[in-house]
């Protein structure tokens, strides 16, 4: 889905009713009966994992919380359509958590900022919720005042001043509106309203409140852009109180990119229908179960990336080669040849297939099919 704030041709939006606009605004409502067995499911889950990872030693489960976290921002970014550079959002990761790790990277402002926002939402999960909070997320997440080409209002509620805020898709002349959010002049009182319920202590399950919150901030989309990934965040933050741990083992964000388009298909359906919010929470409590088990995957590459130290730790070999290993153990993108371990290593290209002989003669590296300038390498089955 794509933004556009004016428009002012599209009928579908003079004619549809949206949740915010009904008279019990936000006074939400679930069947707790179809949701009991969910939730009872999904803490059990909850409870399982965080047992799991804490009895993992310390190296391994730092190797796992910064996995999980890289995942976390880059996926969360991908929902909306934003491709980050994965060396860039673990360096700042591993930089901000005073983790020592190799090959660590500079990172772009705007990376930099996206990844303060997700690890002040998780790592401070028990600092109050507040619009002064909200507002510096926001700013951090657009460091030049500007989204993409379009200068935006930073650090502060949007103020329509060219027409109400719209979410769209189409071509230019045939945009389908899918939703339109609360005008401008109601984002203070709307907000005071979401922060104080979100710090209030009213008897739901924070799990369930997660998935309210997500939901209830998306409604109002009180920013001009960043609304999705900072509901995402306070989603995040609302899940590490309930888990009592900065320590995050599993990514919600990475399942809801998964499940992208019923994501959006349900936000859509909810924002057009009434206040009962039943079908999301059952969504949302099944994609968390989902991403509880998408942690057995992280925590399966962590494991794999122990043996293979354990293994080959006492092999000889310089500091090229040992980045370019734990890239590829990281989960590097694309085939590795030699011409790219020149690039990213920056040395030349007989130096760097020299590194790469080394590496399949002590049978650390094999050679994938394929020959001459497609050569490319995997590492070996050490497992």
């Amino acid at each position: 889905m794509r933004r556009i704030r004016p428009i002012f041709t599209a009928n579908e939006a003079v004619n549809m009713t949206y949740i915010h606009e009904l008279p019990s605004w936000p006074n939400f409502t679930w069947r707790d009966e179809r949701l009991a067995t969910r939730l009872g499911a999904v803490r059990h889950q909850q409870g399982r994992l965080i047992g799991h990872m804490s009895a993992l030693g310390f190296d391994m489960r730092n190797e796992a919380v910064l996995a999980t976290l890289t995942q976390d921002v880059l996926k969360s970014s991908e929902i909306e359509g934003e491709h980050l550079n994965q060396d860039q959002v673990r360096s700042s990761i591993a930089r901000r958590l005073g983790m020592d790790i190799a090959g660590l990277v500079p990172a772009d402002r705007n990376v930099e900022g996206v990844v303060e926002m997700m690890l002040d939402a998780t790592q401070n999960y028990a600092a109050p919720l507040t619009t002064d909070r909200l507002f510096a997320w926001h700013a951090a997440m657009f460091p030049t005042g500007r989204s993409g080409m379009t200068a935006i209002t930073v650090g502060g509620w949007r103020i329509d001043e060219t027409g109400a805020m719209q979410v769209v898709s189409g071509p230019i002349g045939r945009e389908r509106v899918h939703y339109e959010a609360p005008a401008a002049t109601r984002l203070e009182l709307e907000m005071d309203g979401f922060v104080r319920w979100f710090e209030s202590d009213i008897g739901i399950d924070p799990v369930i409140k997660a998935g309210i919150a997500h939901l209830w901030f998306v409604n109002v989309h009180p920013f001009d852009d960043g609304n999705g990934r900072i509901a995402r965040a306070i989603a995040d933050l609302a899940l590490a109180r309930a888990e009592h741990t900065a320590q995050r083992f599993y990514s919600m964000s990475a399942q809801i990119r998964q499940e992208r388009k019923i994501y959006y298909d349900l936000l859509e359906a909810t924002q057009k229908g009434d206040l009962d919010i039943t079908s999301w929470l059952e969504w949302f409590l099944d994609c968390l179960g989902r991403a509880f088990d998408g942690a057995q995957q992280t925590l399966s590459a962590v494991l794999s990336k122990a043996r293979f130290w354990e293994r080959f730790g006492d092999v000889p070999m310089n500091d090229r080669q040992r980045d370019m290993i734990n890239r590829l153990l990281n989960g590097f993108e694309g085939k590795l040849n030699s011409s790219k371990w020149a690039k990213i290593t920056k040395v030349s290209s007989d130096t760097a297939l020299r590194d790469i002989q080394d590496l399949v003669e002590k049978a650390i590296f094999i050679r994938d099919e394929g020959g001459g300038r497609s050569t490319s390498y995997s590492l070996s089955d050490f497992n």
